[in-house]
């Protein structure tokens, strides 16, 4: 519940539906084009619930997994990011800084080098501040490992969100307020390496990621285009740690370059 909760925050509330947010006066003067700023909102919230790893290229020991739950930090946009309609309107769009966000994983019995793994995701759809919002998330990889301790290997990941809701609010507040819909995707792979020690893995993955949106707007039933879907490289470097017993944490940076730069981490249970 309180995973649906603060999810539900990222679209909830209305928008700024009359003009230019007093905080951002003067920001009109950086605007460029309606379309480049819609698209830039619209990636921006699907890469902010994209999956990352959150993991070094061996999750768990063979045989074992984990149960967790993962916040993924969502920085507020500026001004100059949340202007539209030619800079004549902000959109009131920092509802939340995290997306947290439930993870069960598991690593495959292995008594070789190669270990292969998965995971799954999931914000259950509860309608909170008159939006529902759904995340479904899933991983598969495989990976090397050395008497050593160094890893690598290649993970694959795919995400979808939906939020349904009076999202694009109406510019009159006695209008009536409609069902919006947003649909965001994203999917892409990994090559990861990393560097076990007795409880410490550091890593570093790096990758390619593909985002697809779709944004209908119901008092007016248009279709709010992506005229530049993201599709370019994605990075994190992080700490998987087992500090304690069955107890699990991992630290990450992440970053999609030029669209997203923050911080995840995740508290797990080890199973």
């Amino acid at each position: 519940m309180i995973a649906a909760l603060l999810t539900a925050l990222l679209f909830a509330g209305p928008a700024q539906a009359h003009g230019v947010d007093p905080a951002c006066e003067g920001a009109e003067q950086y605007y460029a084009d309606d379309d480049l700023q819609a698209a830039y909102m619209l990636n921006y919230f699907s890469l902010a619930a994209s999956y990352s790893p959150l993991h070094g290229p061996v999750p768990h020991e063979p045989g074992h997994g984990s149960v967790a739950l993962e916040l993924a930090g969502v920085p507020p946009l500026s001004c100059e990011r949340r202007l539209a309609l030619g800079g004549s309107k902000t959109e009131d769009t920092n509802k939340t800084p995290v997306i947290p966000r439930p993870r069960l994983s598991f690593t495959l019995p292995s008594d070789g080098p190669i270990v292969g793994y998965g995971s799954v995701g999931y914000i259950p759809p509860v309608t909170i501040f008159g939006t529902r919002n759904v995340i479904v998330s899933m991983e598969a990889g495989a990976s090397w490992r050395s008497d050593s301790g160094w890893q690598s290997g290649l993970r694959f990941h795919a995400t979808l969100m939906k939020t349904v809701g009076d999202i694009a609010t109406a510019f009159d507040l006695d209008d009536p307020a409609y069902d919006d819909l947003y649909l965001g995707s994203s999917f892409g792979g990994d090559l990861l390496v990393g560097k076990a020690w007795e409880r410490l893995t550091p890593y570093l993955a790096v990758g390619l990621t593909d985002v697809s949106t779709f944004f209908y707007i119901g008092d007016d039933g248009v279709v709010q285009n992506n005229a530049q879907p993201f599709l370019g490289p994605v990075g994190s470097l992080g700490l998987q740690a087992r500090p304690w017993k069955r107890l699990e944490l991992a630290a990450e940076f992440y970053t999609a370059p030029g669209q997203l730069y923050t911080g995840r981490v995740m508290l797990g249970w080890g199973i």
